[in-house]
């Protein structure tokens, strides 16, 4: 019977772009003891130091396991990590090796993951599109950048017109955010979905006077308007506002989840396959937000190992509203990293048929690009920001 004979964080990084942190990854690499091999992804943002360590001391307990018995894997590091529930880097350690661990098995069978999973519900899989608007400042750099997405054949796209706001925002703040919404409407026109990201950063009454300057521009939803862990804020804006609510990125496990959907405080919730718990908590996620007839968006941002796997995940969701996708404004290197098979059409991309994920990392691409752990400068514009636009 083989055995997991080595589980890898590997950096991977090469210069600057429209968000620091998209010019990092972490891979999760996964060798058996038979000579197989397969992928996962970890979060890096600020915290690859802090990750790196984490997936090397989860690793400790999937060494010499069969890596068929996934849930027993899970369910192991469950109970070694007392503080698994309130770990960041400790869920995205153990949602990396699961989601190597799902690809791997799913190689053996011969089978994509989405066959795993019950089949898939769809061919294709609608996207839409973030990081397009790097630099922006003003109405007119958004309107011309949002009239480029939709030319390449987005039918919605995300943004964060929000500048340099943080907690609460100033009556020029909110006007100039305003402007940036209504260029990018009348750009866009009334077909295509525009989405608000306000990046977890106001608190509720900023948030709700927010929602009501923006119900003429009718966006989709608005993500994230209000600090993570503010559930009395989430229950004031949902009591005030008719603004549908996008959330989820930040989540670390199902219960959590749990917290906002039994609530009520979720329209689109959007889990994070590289910190939910991979595929297996992803999947509890999705089951929950059909038995609330919550939509699901999963949060795609860090690289083309996720990517591949959330859309063989979006291929089986029920109340699947739409992937995220960075895929066409990521660095020309991590899209070559798994071949660069994904071409959008009508706003969607083909599910993957091969086996697993469906694509392969190039390991020459991998060694190019691979770097040493170490901290990222801390600087006046957030990492968690499209470059250029915090003004």
């Amino acid at each position: 019977m083989a055995t997991i004979k080595e589980i890898e964080p590997i950096v991977l990084y090469e210069q600057e772009t429209d968000a620091r942190w998209a010019s990092y990854s972490i891979l999760v690499r996964v060798v058996t003891s038979d000579g197989r091999v397969s992928y996962g992804e970890a979060v890096p943002t600020l915290r690859i130091l802090p990750v790196v360590s984490a997936v090397r001391q989860t690793a400790r307990a999937f060494l010499g396991r069969d890596p068929h018995e996934i849930s027993a894997a899970f369910y192991e590091w469950y109970r070694q990590d007392f503080f698994l529930s309130r770990s960041f880097e400790s869920a995205t350690a153990l949602s990396a090796i699961d989601m190597a661990l799902w690809d791997l098995k799913a190689r053996e069978l011969g089978a994509p993951l989405y066959e795993l999973l019950g089949g898939k519900l769809r061919d294709r899989v609608k996207v839409y599109a973030n990081g397009w608007y790097g630099g922006c400042r003003d109405p007119q750099c958004f309107a011309e950048k949002a009239k480029e997405v939709v030319a390449r054949g987005y039918d919605a796209l995300k943004f964060d017109p929000f500048g340099p706001s943080f907690n609460s925002i100033t009556s020029e703040e909110l006007r100039r955010a305003e402007e940036a919404v209504a260029a990018v409407r009348d750009a866009v026109g009334d077909d295509v979905d525009i989405l608000i990201e306000h990046h977890g950063r106001f608190n509720a009454n900023a948030a709700v006077e927010i929602a009501k300057r923006f119900e003429p521009y009718r966006p989709y939803f608005m993500e994230e308007p209000l600090h993570h862990e503010d559930i009395e804020g989430y229950r004031k804006y949902r009591s005030l506002t008719s603004a549908r609510i996008a959330m989820g990125e930040r989540l670390i496990s199902a219960k959590e989840a749990l917290q906002y959907l039994v609530e009520g405080l979720v329209d689109v919730i959007q889990p994070d396959a590289c910190n939910i718990g991979g595929v297996t908590g992803s999947m509890k996620v999705a089951a929950l937000a059909e038995a609330f007839s919550v939509e699901v968006s999963y949060h795609n941002a860090y690289g083309p190992v996720q990517f591949a796997l959330e859309v063989q995940l979006s291929a089986v969701t029920p109340t699947l509203y739409r992937l995220e996708s960075f895929y066409d404004y990521w660095p020309q290197w991590k899209r070559d990293l798994i071949g660069d098979p994904f071409r959008l059409s009508q706003s969607s991309v083909e599910v993957p048929r091969g086996p697993g994920i469906g694509v392969a990392v190039n390991e020459r691409v991998l060694e190019k690009y691979r770097a040493e752990p170490s901290e990222i400068p801390v600087g006046e514009e957030p990492v968690w920001v499209v470059r250029g636009t915090w003004r």
